[in-house]
């Protein structure tokens, strides 16, 4: 069974018939006399439409509490206009008010519901609520008698300095400067190599070396460089020369 939908409760009053959600629209437009609003019948057609359910909705109660209180403020304003002790606002200042709470309302219901959604996927989970359990310190084991002279000779042997770690599996670099001038000679001779040319018969070493250089070299001004593609053959030419691109 659903719950009492306030916005939907049929009303039929004297003054106005119609769902609840309207009279509401109505009273704070000023379309309707409040003081024609009886709220005691308005009470008991809720109270009667929730007796109907089998369970009782408590969003749909306080949402009803928050309308009800709110109407009878607006209706004790009117009824004492003089009394400045308790009554602070004017009608149209209560309306707003009213409309402000409904509103408040309405995103504390949205955050109500997200907050319920989310314990909902997170209903599997349980988290610790109490302080970690002390761990049991484990039982001392005993160790069994030991020969000096073996502990001796332990100590000894932790004592001797270790080898140093060779360095033959990471190979040799050559040096950059090998390369440097190697393409300075090329390039004083035709002014201008294709540096895949170069560096064909080389290993995949000596190519990461040679291609540093290369670039040792275009950083001071010395060559330029021309690449038609990615993967293509990059050419490279003197500065100086002519036919530098």
């Amino acid at each position: 069974m659903t719950g009492v939908a306030v916005r939907d409760l049929p009303l039929d009053l004297d003054a106005f018939q119609g769902p609840f959600d309207l009279l509401l629209t109505l009273v704070l437009r000023d379309e309707l006399e409040l003081s024609d609003v009886e709220v005691a019948e308005i009470v008991l057609a809720f109270v009667a439409r929730a007796v109907e359910r089998e369970t009782l909705d408590l969003e749909a109660c306080g949402e009803f509490l928050v309308l009800v209180a709110a109407l009878l403020e607006l209706k004790a304003r009117e009824l004492f206009p003089g009394e400045e002790d308790v009554l602070d606002l004017d009608p149209e200042e209560a309306a707003d008010e009213l409309a402000e709470r409904l509103a408040a309302y309405r995103r504390v219901k949205a955050a109500a519901g997200w907050l319920d959604w989310r314990l909902g996927e997170s209903g599997e989970r349980w988290f610790r609520v109490g302080p970690a359990p002390v761990p049991v310190a484990a039982a001392p084991q005993e160790l069994p008698p030991q020969n000096v002279a073996s502990l001796a000779e332990a100590m000894r042997r932790l004592a001797v300095e270790p080898p140093a770690p060779s360095l033959r599996h990471m190979g040799t670099f050559p040096p950059v400067s090998q390369f440097l001038a190697r393409f300075r000679a090329v390039l004083s001779r035709s002014g201008r190599f294709l540096f895949d040319r170069e560096v064909a018969r080389l290993s995949r070493v000596e190519q990461a070396v040679a291609f540093l250089a290369l670039l040792e070299l275009r950083k001071a001004g010395e060559v330029t460089i021309r690449q038609l593609a990615p993967f293509e053959p990059i050419s490279v030419a003197a500065c100086s020369s002519p036919t530098s691109a």
